[in-house]
């Protein structure tokens, strides 16, 4: 078989888990996961190239969105001090941000996931995994109305590694939320930083931000943000909320090409795909600036505030029972 699983206990910051890598060895693919952390894809490998940036003290300070890829929910990015209103009720939410002043990237990053399933045949390998909060963060049950799950396969295939989710309401009042995932690309190649990394990333609006949280309005994209032709990203330190995403291409599947990442000289193209409902992005250069980070988000952030306040921001409430699903694709183009 081309694909296959490898099972392997590994530790990280002094806890140890069963790490999940799917493999096709022949063309030098490899997914690694981390149920253990958040179900985070560690490391993603293509054509003997690392894909993903992971911190270099990862097994002994294993933060929990500084690496891989972070899958954040239920809610992607701040949400303003921490506070919120739902079905009548005022939530408070650790301040667990750098600034100690609001919440961050919800509950699913930092608590183990259950995997329920895993495989491979001639087409590709996969794992299936689930975080509900009141069975795998049950210290947050009472930060967070309702209950939900969050269900996420990760697929492999030759040149792509596509992320699926379903998110259900697991109880009988309605639960509110968003979802995003948080990855930290890496180009093939010995760079010191990602100035000559070039991005193309169609918007046409950006969410101002004050202390990293939008002031509620849109406006139109200045130039200095602009990302809508291809250029370098040069010495920028990017922490931008983008929202009326374009789409640089479209596939008959309902994938929208919504971001490209490339090298001014070498070849090679990374790309991101999602389904319509991933309808913001943050991108975002750390400051240790060896990853770029395009993160597709199906809201803004603070969007439960922002939405409260009569402003579209994508947040969602399902009802007792209901259901959303949606799909997120990286894939490596190695000849341009």
């Amino acid at each position: 078989m081309l694909y296959h699983i490898e099972t392997e206990e590994r530790t990280a910051g002094g806890h140890s888990g069963t790490v999940y890598a799917l493999v096709r060895r022949d063309i030098g693919s490899r997914v690694e996961l981390w149920p253990g952390r958040g179900f985070n894809c560690l490391r993603w490998t293509v054509g003997g190239h690392d894909l993903l940036y992971a911190a270099p003290d990862w097994t002994n300070t294993p933060l929990p969105t500084r690496s891989g890829v972070p899958i954040l929910f239920p809610f992607p990015n701040r949400i303003r001090n921490g506070t919120f209103t739902s079905g009548g009720r005022t939530y408070q939410l650790p301040k667990n941000d750098s600034a100690h002043a609001n919440g961050i990237h919800g509950f699913a990053p930092r608590n183990p996931w259950r995997v329920f399933g895993y495989g491979a045949d001639v087409r590709g390998a996969w794992v299936h995994a689930d975080f509900q909060i009141s069975a795998d963060a049950p210290e947050a049950d009472d930060l967070w109305p309702g209950d939900g799950m969050l269900s996420v396969v990760c697929r492999l295939a030759p040149d792509r590694l596509r992320v699926e989710l379903r998110v259900r309401n697991m109880a009988d009042v309605p639960f509110p939320f968003g979802v995003g995932l948080h990855p930290y690309f890496r180009l093939p190649g010995a760079d010191a930083d990602v100035s000559n990394y070039i991005l193309h990333a169609p918007a046409r609006a950006v969410w101002p931000l004050v202390d990293s949280l939008p002031t509620g309005e849109k406006v139109p994209v200045p130039d200095d943000l602009n990302w809508n032709r291809p250029r370098a990203i040069g010495g920028m330190q990017l922490d931008t909320l983008y929202g009326d995403l374009g789409a640089i291409r479209e596939e008959d599947g309902g994938l929208l090409l919504r971001a490209e990442l490339g090298h001014r000289e070498q070849p090679g193209r990374l790309e991101v795909w999602t389904t319509a409902d991933f309808r913001e992005s943050v991108l975002f250069v750390p400051v240790h600036r060896k990853a770029v980070c395009l993160e597709p988000y199906t809201c803004a952030t603070d969007a439960a505030n922002l939405q409260a306040r009569g402003i579209d921001a994508g947040w969602r409430a399902l009802p007792p029972g209901g259901q959303w699903a949606g799909a997120v694709e990286f894939r490596w183009n190695p000849a341009e």
